[in-house]
């Protein structure tokens, strides 16, 4: 039975079993039961394929459905426990990395089965990073949930003085109330009697920065190798994962990196994680589609061990160093205990004593938002320009070459009809040229996959970590405008200056983590950008350097006539 359904992401297809959705475009799904996180449906064009499940939102009747999709109620409760739960895949949290994991395979290999996830409180989900709410807690059948019970919050304190309270935002599915900064900013966030984890900022020529890892590392990512387990029912992939300061391996799969992604969205509100490669419903055992996820989770890698704050996150150091399956999962249940996030992990921030005119920074990330918007426009200018001259290399160009090739040769075969007046030496050189000519055709049809290909690879890591910014900004914008209003009731005598002037003190840090974000960003953009305009120049020059070197062999055959 079909049902209608609205894309909340766009997705743009990669294969001719996909299609292509557009954000906010209205979808018809024909079986509401995804296979493998994958919706078969029809867009608005007409077009019919696949398209992720996590990408779109089921249009649901109130009158006839008896299950709520995944969101909270203005009150911020879980409401009812069975609504909470989704009977069915495509009723659960809307990820942009769905858990339906694109290896066909269940948890229960790699977790116990009575793995108790104790974290439903969705006030510690973080929203940011340019994704929908994002919640610990994914639908499985082999897990037990219970709600965690709530701590002692400051805002119940706080309730009780009349009048003197900042309003709080009636949109509470907005990303500066689900990632918990507005609580941090309003001061309802308790500060934890031990801190075991900090991360500082420092003032730097250009402006706040995050401070330097102690010990940089790199990481490689190798030998993706096709296994099976179940006597060959499962069929995954592996990948050799070596950090550089241990040079001590770890297997790897795409789920463990779905897994890291996650956790790094849910601490991390104020940074912005760059997007794990997308999965693929069909062909995700083919040579070229492994090859290009090798060589884009090489890229996601990299971003991460560069980064002063991700590449110091504990979870992260458990993914590239624990080897044994049982210390695996009592890391991977640590990590999804970790307290430290959301809005709990601004108080781990230590940021410098300077003075910053807030009105100043307003200016410099307003300044930035604009950058980031017309950098994005021409990510994916590029992008689009890049995949056409593709398309061209690995069709037109090859058959234009080879067009051109055969009609040389048919010349060639024509000069020969007539034997006494045929000179064998030129119909040669002439069959040669069109040889050569179609060998060029080959050429340009093989060219992509080193210097395109990679250019793309590199765009649309940029494509995520832009996408990211906007929520990100938000976030600053929220706290911004509840120093103003602070302000304001303080003076109209209806608020302490004390606790306008906290309030201020904690958009400080909001703001200087977002600088240092966005210094990070400016400064791995410039050695990204140059390092991908190097290799596609290179590659270029000696692509052509062997076209002209097969066309020199070519035009010294008609030196000797």
């Amino acid at each position: 039975m079909s049902v209608k359904a609205k894309a909340i992401y766009t997705f743009q297809s990669e294969n001719k079993e996909e299609i292509s959705i557009q954000e906010n475009e209205e979808l018809v799904i024909f079986d509401k039961n995804s296979v493998d996180g994958w919706f078969q449906g029809e867009n608005s064009r007409g077009e019919k394929g696949l398209f992720p499940a996590s990408y779109v939102e089921i249009i649901r009747s109130r009158s006839n459905s008896n299950v709520t999709d995944c969101s909270i109620s203005p009150a911020g409760s879980l409401g009812n426990d069975s609504s909470y739960f989704p009977s069915t895949p495509n009723a659960s949290l809307h990820l942009q990395q769905s858990y339906y994991d694109d290896d066909d395979d269940d948890w229960d290999d790699w977790d116990d089965r009575s793995t108790v996830v104790d974290d439903a409180d969705p006030s510690r989900s973080p929203g940011a990073n340019g994704h929908a709410h994002q919640s610990p807690l994914s639908y499985n059948p082999n897990v037990h949930y219970r709600a965690k019970p709530h701590m002692e919050r400051q805002d119940s304190i706080s309730s009780s003085r009349k009048g003197s309270m900042v309003g709080r935002n009636l949109n509470r599915f907005s990303s500066f109330v689900r990632s918990g900064v507005e609580a941090f900013v309003l001061g309802d966030v308790p500060m934890m009697a031990k801190i075991a984890e900090s991360y500082t900022i420092e003032m730097g020529a250009m402006g706040p920065l995050w401070k330097e890892s102690p010990q940089p590392f790199s990481c490689s990512i190798e030998d993706p190798t096709k296994q099976t387990k179940f006597k060959g029912i499962k069929t995954y992939i592996s990948y050799r994962v070596t950090p550089s300061h241990t040079g001590h391996p770890v297997y790897r799969r795409y789920k463990h990196f779905d897994w890291l992604y996650n956790r790094l969205l849910h601490k991390f509100t104020v940074i912005s994680v760059p997007h794990l490669p997308e999965k693929q419903a069909t062909g995700r055992f083919e040579e070229d589609f492994i090859e290009k996820r090798k060589r884009r989770l090489i890229l996601w890698m990299n971003h991460m061990t560069s980064h002063p704050v991700l590449s110091q996150y504990e979870g992260f150091e458990h993914f590239l160093m624990c080897a044994d399956d049982k210390q695996w999962k009592l890391g991977k249940r640590r990590a999804e205990k970790d307290e430290m996030v959301g809005a709990h992990f601004m108080l781990t921030l230590q940021i410098p004593n300077e003075h910053q005119d807030l009105q100043d920074v307003e200016e410099r990330i307003d300044t930035f938002k604009a950058f980031a918007k017309k950098m994005d426009d021409s990510v994916m200018q590029l992008t689009h320009v890049a995949s056409e001259l593709v398309r061209k290399h690995l069709g037109g160009f090859r058959k234009e070459f080879q067009r051109l090739g055969n009609s040389f040769q048919s010349i060639s075969q024509a000069f020969t009809l007539d034997p006494p007046h045929s000179s064998e030496a030129l119909n040669k050189a002439i069959s040669h040229t069109g040889r050569t000519y179609e060998n060029i055709g080959e050429m340009f049809a093989e060219q992509p996959k080193y210097d395109l290909f990679l250019m793309l690879d590199k765009l649309s890591l940029y494509q995520g970590l832009l996408a990211n910014f906007p929520d990100i900004i938000h976030l600053q914008k929220g706290a911004f405008a509840k120093v103003k209003e602070s302000q304001r009731m303080s003076d109209e005598g209806k608020m302490d200056q004390d606790e306008a002037d906290g309030i201020r003190k904690r958009c400080r840090t909001v703001g200087f983590a977002l600088q240092a974000e966005m210094s990070h960003f400016h400064h791995q953009r410039e050695v990204d950008f140059k390092d991908m305009m190097q290799a596609y120049l290179t590659e270029q020059i000696a692509f052509y350097q062997r076209v002209v070197q097969q066309l020199e062999r070519t035009l010294r055959m008609y030196d000797c006539l």
